[in-house]
């Protein structure tokens, strides 16, 4: 193919015709331009979700599931999809070559398919599909946090595109048939096991159960790895107990650095716990992961830079005469957002609190700190226990769930309408718990709107089953944000 040639080529696909324009003399730039709007229903399915679909692809039963390592992606029990044991890494090579990919994608079968970071288009993605006895590679866009081929079909998550051609070829040459599962991965990865059934007993109630396995060569064959001279460190932002974070700069762009003391710890190895769990997931709402260096001096994980610090801090340094209830609406809004995402997700934060909620330079709410999300085991006698935005069920009982994470976030709202302030005033902490529990709940923060307060009452339902859920929350808020001035 000549560059700057467009051929246009008819598949027998609902009988519409595709265009594929190749630039730069790559197939990997190949976009599609159809001539007929179809649709399509698909099933958005997390990695930490395992979900048995019908024919129609709704969700039917969800079961103890297992995360990984990923590029947003997930393993999926899905009749319409590829056979694959959804504890291994499945069809995301990370950065490979187009050589390396048409290398692992034979026998030339057509529909057997991988995906790999894009080597023209650092940030986006190939798709590389067999067919005919050639290997097409498709540019997948990345942009406003969506992923589209076409740019007229979009996704939330990369898998949710993977399925979505799985089910139906939808203008590439062929349907997604089989995947070519990274085997490099699969030896390496050490699963995370998650069980987000509520109803289990106390002993099956532990979400998160990390391992001490976690293979840093898992971290790298999934494109995850950022060398220590592609990154420059300069000011200490904060210190923690396990290290500190540090302004940096890679690339060009300001990043926040995570330091570790003691690269060998346990603690370490919990943070890439957490790690591999902030690899599965992206919204605009959530602290974005960029990479994890393991060749420095100590583990550093690296996250994108929030200028303005934690919203409690915000709150407390700015109060009433800064901060506008424009401000708080829209705080409150970005939030429920990204817990929301979680909630879709089946992923229990578990430690929601203004504290672990940072701001970006544009004022936007992102939630960060995923720390309690990869505890295996948690009580009162936990350290710091963040027992005043726990809820009853969680403190006497372990038993995490979204709705307890819905608790919290009722208090976090207390928090950002009374500035800051700390949760129950004038109670002593050890006598929390025997108050929340006899049914005493916080009065609303002076000025607080009554719209507002009676959403924190609904959080702070003593039954998880009446708290609403961060959809529907979120849905208020959102209609809260657009009339509010």
């Amino acid at each position: 193919m000549v560059m700057g040639d467009e051929i246009k080529l008819r598949y027998h696909h609902n009988g519409s015709d595709v265009k594929y324009s190749d630039n730069n003399n790559s197939k990997e730039n190949l976009s599609i331009n159809r001539t007929i709007n179809t649709t399509t229903t698909t099933t958005s399915v997390f990695q930490t979700s395992t979900v048995n679909i019908d024919d129609s692809c709704k969700t039917k039963n969800q079961t103890t599931t297992t995360t990984i390592i990923s590029h947003r992606k997930d393993n999926t029990n899905n009749n319409n999809m590829p056979d694959v044991d959804d504890s291994n890494m499945q069809w995301f090579h990370g950065k490979i070559t187009r050589e390396e990919a048409e290398a692992l994608l034979t026998p030339r079968e057509d529909g057997l398919f991988l995906v790999r970071e894009s080597t023209n288009f650092p940030g986006d993605y190939a798709l590389c599909v067999s067919y005919n006895g050639r290997v097409e590679h498709y540019r997948v866009i990345y942009n406003d946090n969506r992923f589209t081929i076409d740019e007229e079909e979009f996704f939330d998550t990369l898998i949710e595109l993977v399925e979505h051609y799985c089910l139906d070829a939808d203008g590439l040459c062929t349907r997604l048939r089989d995947p070519v599962v990274n085997k490099l991965v699969n030896n390496n990865l050490t699963s995370i096991t998650s069980n987000n059934n509520t109803n289990n007993n106390v002993n099956n109630n532990n979400n998160h159960q990390a391992s001490l396995l976690l293979d840093p060569k898992a971290f790298e064959a999934a494109g995850w790895v950022i060398r220590m001279n592609d990154l420059k460190l300069g000011e200490i932002l904060g210190k923690g107990e396990f290290g500190d974070v540090l302004l940096g700069s890679f690339h060009g762009q300001k990043v926040a650095v995570k330091k570790l003391k003691d690269s060998n710890s346990k603690a370490a190895q919990d943070f890439l716990t957490e790690a591999s769990l902030m690899t599965s997931l992206r919204h605009k709402n959530l602290v974005q992961l960029l990479g994890v260096v393991f060749d420095g001096p100590s583990v550093c994980f690296v996250t994108e830079f929030m200028a303005k610090g934690s919203l409690v801090d915000y709150l407390r340094s700015r109060g009433r005469l800064h901060v506008t209830r424009k401000d708080q609406i829209a705080f409150a809004a970005d939030t429920c957002a990204g817990m929301a995402y979680l909630e879709s997700k089946q992923v229990i934060h578990r430690d929601l609190a203004a504290r672990n909620v940072l701001i970006s330079e544009d004022g936007v709410a992102k939630v960060c700190d995923f720390g309690l999300a990869r505890d295996q085991t948690l009580g009162l006698d936990g350290g710091k226990f963040p027992i005043k935005w726990t809820a009853p069920e969680a403190l006497r009982f372990a038993k995490f769930s979204n709705k307890s994470d819905m608790w919290s976030f009722g208090i976090l709202l207390w928090e950002i309408y009374s500035f800051g302030r700390v949760p129950y005033p004038r109670i002593p902490l050890a006598d929390v718990v025997k108050h929340v529990e006899k049914g005493y709940r916080m009065e609303a923060p002076e000025g607080c709107p009554n719209e507002i307060y009676d959403i924190m009452r609904q959080a702070w339902h003593f039954d998880p089953d009446c708290r609403p859920t961060f959809s529907i929350i979120s849905q208020k808020l959102d209609q809260l944000r657009a009339l509010t001035t």
